[in-house]
């Protein structure tokens, strides 16, 4: 990738920039990003590389990418198990795509940095009272008062020290034997062991560990990284640039700017303005970019952004999320895979089934049905085969926990059922058992491509 032309990492702020706090105190504010600047990078930038080298593999359909984990991470929930079962879901989902869709996996957690949101209106009213909108733990709280919703420059420092800890416990887990498949039946959580889906996985690792031990007695050593390490990669949207910027870094060996705050970052629908600051930025840096796609998109507009974003066309570097929902997938998507494909550029096509397929229950909770989800997903594989593009990974909300957010499922999640564990303050997300019975289905689309 040559010098970005007529850019550097403050360059954004000439550009209109949406979805910003309203930070009060901005002398603090600029004490937070000046500090940031000078604090180590939460990754490097040869990892980064690496990232972009499978991802430019799952563009020509030779790995698949693997995508997922909280909607938005709270503060309160930056802990050892809740870090731990959230790779150990995403690892296990892994393994059935590798193993039962005989495809490298490229894994990508929604972690260490999945701090802020953006939000449709700047204010929200509780309770007769006008007061701003939660934008994630890293600019305000949730709570539903005044005082909690002012954003708190002091919270990014915050979000930086909470992601740093949860990456070195991620490096910890897939360079520490964690990962090792080796352990590849001990990833099952209790809750799911005795599901049909939970019975299926352990089969199938059963038959992974005869592999591994029928290896090592024929003379052959299963003590390798390739087994007993995982390559387990960051990503988050891009929404508060000041913290994107400050965690931005000139790489000492290869030249090139980098955004150290994750190794993948995406750009949202709100965000993506042609000549808005989000695309700006994210211009001038190396790091793969992911572009969130949905119904209201204008072709046209799709593919400048993905020219401004990759004039050099480098596969890896673009990963194109589409996000229509199970009704009108089949609308939107076929001219967008045809218009990309007569433009030559090289983009990993994923699909996101989660965010346009929430509704309400009547419960009052907000949901997503397992069947709209998995329809949604059967739909982008055939319209990517019908058209001769590669169908190359998925997008997530999901969580290792015992919760209960999402409908249906091999256990049927009934709409009475979602008060019993519905703890997400964002999005709802897969549980740990809907989450290995998607792997399974999505293994066999593999198998078919």
């Amino acid at each position: 990738m040559a010098e970005t032309q007529n850019w550097n990492k403050l360059s954004w702020h000439k550009f209109p920039a949406l979805q910003q706090p309203n930070w009060p105190d901005k002398e603090r504010y600029d004490e937070i990003i000046q500090t940031l600047s000078l604090l180590p990078p939460l990754v490097f930038a040869g990892e980064i590389r690496d990232l972009k080298a499978v991802l430019a593999k799952a563009v020509r359909g030779e790995a698949f990418l693997l995508q997922g984990g909280d909607c938005s991470e709270e503060f309160s929930r930056c802990t050892a198990p809740n870090i731990r079962e959230t790779l150990k879901v995403l690892l296990q989902m892994a393994v059935i795509l590798t193993y039962a869709g005989n495809k490298p996996v490229v894994k990508v957690g929604r972690i260490a940095g999945q701090y802020a949101k953006p939000r449709s209106s700047d204010t929200e009213n509780i309770n007769g009272l006008e007061i701003p909108s939660y934008r994630g733990d890293m600019a305000n709280s949730a709570d539903p008062i005044l005082e909690a919703r002012i954003p708190d420059p002091d919270r990014l420092m915050k979000g930086y020290h909470l992601s740093a800890a949860t990456m070195n416990l991620l490096r910890a887990f897939t360079r520490g034997g964690f990962s090792s498949l080796h352990r590849v039946q001990a990833w099952n959580q209790e809750f799911v062991r005795q599901s049909p889906m939970g019975r299926s996985y352990e089969r199938m690792a059963k038959q992974i560990s005869n592999a591994l031990k029928f290896m090592e007695t024929i003379g052959i050593s299963t003590d390798i990284p390739q087994l007993k390490e995982a390559q387990f990669f960051t990503s988050h949207e891009a929404l508060f640039l000041g913290y994107e910027q400050a965690l931005t870094r000139e790489d000492s060996v290869a030249g090139g700017w980098y955004d150290c705050s994750a190794h993948m970052l995406w750009i949202g629908d709100r965000t993506r303005q042609l000549d808005g600051a989000h695309v700006e930025f994210l211009r001038g840096v190396r790091n793969p970019i992911g572009i969130k796609v949905g119904p209201s998109h204008d072709i046209d507009n799709i593919l400048a952004i993905v020219e401004r974003l990759n004039p050099e066309n480098e596969p890896g570097r673009i990963t194109l999320i589409t996000r229509f929902g199970y009704k009108v997938i089949d609308k939107y998507l076929p001219p967008l895979l045809r218009a990309v494909k007569k433009s030559g550029y090289h983009v990993l096509w994923t699909c996101d089934p989660m965010h346009a397929n929430t509704f309400k229950a009547e419960s009052g909770h907000k949901t997503r049905d397992f069947d709209n989800i998995l329809s949604e997903l059967r739909c982008f594989f055939e319209l990517n085969w019908v058209e001769g593009t590669v169908p190359g990974g998925v997008h997530f909300e999901l969580t290792g926990d015992d919760v209960t957010e999402c409908i249906g499922g091999a256990r049927q999640l009934s709409d009475a059922q979602l008060g019993l564990r519905y703890l997400t303050t964002c999005d709802p997300r897969l549980n740990a058992e809907q989450a290995l019975e998607m792997a399974f289905q999505i293994a066999e689309m593999i198998r078919s491509s």
